[in-house]
């Protein structure tokens, strides 16, 4: 892992190792990855377009990439494998390929990735924060089953990035498809955590993020059905996109090359594809049992510490390694500055890009405010925001204690 040997300086002007915490909103590189991206660089060369043979080379690699991310997904042999930017991305090129006046069925608990690009165009059906597992199937099934006769889509995470709680997408696929709907599973946050099977839970789309997946070289991906992808209008109009142009315009039915218009992000794309081998290659029984353990670790250690209180949706629900907490007389930036100037920790504090549902666990109004003036619009000011710890691969059982120490201090003392 790069970043382990990193030090930092602290507030009594030491160097001291890090403790990055803070996985669920951009995880460090894994080896393999830098190495695979080492290994590209000197043969690096546009895709697609040239006869040269660093251009040949570059772009069976670019599509072995694409091989190598529906492998590590478990998707279908016909599924599209769109490279994109982020999930952010991926879910916006997906809203542009709904049919007119799709019906979509999203929980307010989701992040804003998977939230809001449905609001250009589409019908949006927001459920409310179920109280349980159950009631996320069940309200699911109602919304999908009313409504105006079209298209619908559920859109749902598969593990929150508030709470790291898995949700159970196997049961909300086979309701929505039971409505005649599809669905598109944000598996941002499982991804690095958890396999995905895309084909055996019958999933019709998953995007998720190459930053949070060890490879933080600027690419996503959008997995799934062609159907949809190939029938609607080119995300990005240009070169790569279209066919044949003469006073009209022919575009590739091909979904992949219909919505990579220009030069892709070929090393993103092949970070992307190096990670997605690395963690097959490690297997993923020994990577879950570790986080677990470093998991219960936290959280048992949380518990005791007084005026620390954990952030959850779901009683007993298993769960990926993210936390997040508050600290009752601090804020949550207080919190977080602390922790790093004074103990070399990196943790998030705000709203992380999911302010409905933290206000719901914090139970402040709508009106709370979410950032300050030209703030990154993920929350940092107002009163609901709270602190969040997340960790993987290359995680240390020192960087939990470590935390759990800090936050007993802190919590015991009085904001200066």
């Amino acid at each position: 892992m790069l970043g382990a040997d990193l030090t930092v300086p602290v507030s009594s002007g030491e160097l001291v190792p890090y403790a990055n915490l803070d996985y669920a909103a951009s995880a460090p590189c894994l080896r393999p990855v830098r190495d695979a991206i080492d290994a590209a660089l000197p043969a690096y060369s546009s895709v697609h377009r040239g006869a040269g043979y660093a251009s040949q080379l570059t772009t069976q690699r670019y599509e072995q990439a694409r091989h190598s991310v529906r492998a590590f997904a478990g998707a279908r042999e016909d599924d599209a494998v769109i490279f994109t930017r982020n999930t952010t991305d991926a879910m916006n090129l997906l809203s542009g390929a709904l049919p007119p006046y799709t019906t979509v069925v999203v929980f307010e608990t989701e992040h804003h990735a998977a939230l809001l690009p449905w609001q250009r165009g589409h019908r949006v059906v927001r459920l409310a924060a179920p109280r349980s597992p159950a009631e996320a199937v069940a309200a699911a099934r109602q919304a999908l089953s009313t409504g105006p006769v079209g298209s619908r889509l559920l859109a749902v995470t598969a593990a929150s990035n508030v709470t790291g709680e898995l949700w159970p997408i196997a049961e909300l696929a086979r309701v929505a498809h039971e409505a005649g709907a599809r669905i598109v599973v944000d598996a941002a946050q499982l991804a690095p955590h958890r396999p995905l099977e895309i084909a055996a839970l019958d999933l019709d789309y998953v995007a998720f993020s190459g930053h949070k997946l060890y490879a933080p070289f600027g690419a996503g991906v959008l997995i799934g059905r062609p159907d949809w992808l190939s029938a609607a209008e080119p995300y990005l109009y240009g070169g790569g996109a279209s066919r044949n142009v003469t006073s009209d315009v022919e575009w590739h039915e091909d979904p992949e090359q219909r919505h990579e218009a220009g030069t892709p992000n070929v090393l993103g794309a092949l970070a992307l594809a190096a990670a997605c081998d690395a963690l097959t290659a490690t297997g993923w029984d020994s990577l879950i049992a570790e986080e677990e353990r470093l998991l219960a670790r936290l959280r048992t250690g949380l518990a005791e510490i007084p005026g620390v209180r954990e952030l959850t949706l779901w009683d007993e629900q298993p769960r990926v390694g993210i936390v997040s907490f508050v600290v009752d007389g601090w804020t949550a930036r207080e919190v977080a500055e602390k922790l790093s100037s004074d103990h070399a920790i990196g943790v998030r504090d705000g709203k992380f890009c999911a302010h409905p549902f933290v206000r719901h666990l914090l139970g402040a109004p709508d009106t709370d405010p979410a950032t300050e003036p030209g703030g990154s619009g993920c929350g940092t000011a107002g009163t609901a925001t709270a602190i969040r710890a997340s960790f993987g691969v290359g995680t240390q059982e020192e960087h939990i204690d470590r935390l759990l120490l800090a936050l007993h201090q802190i919590a015991t003392t009085t904001p200066a």
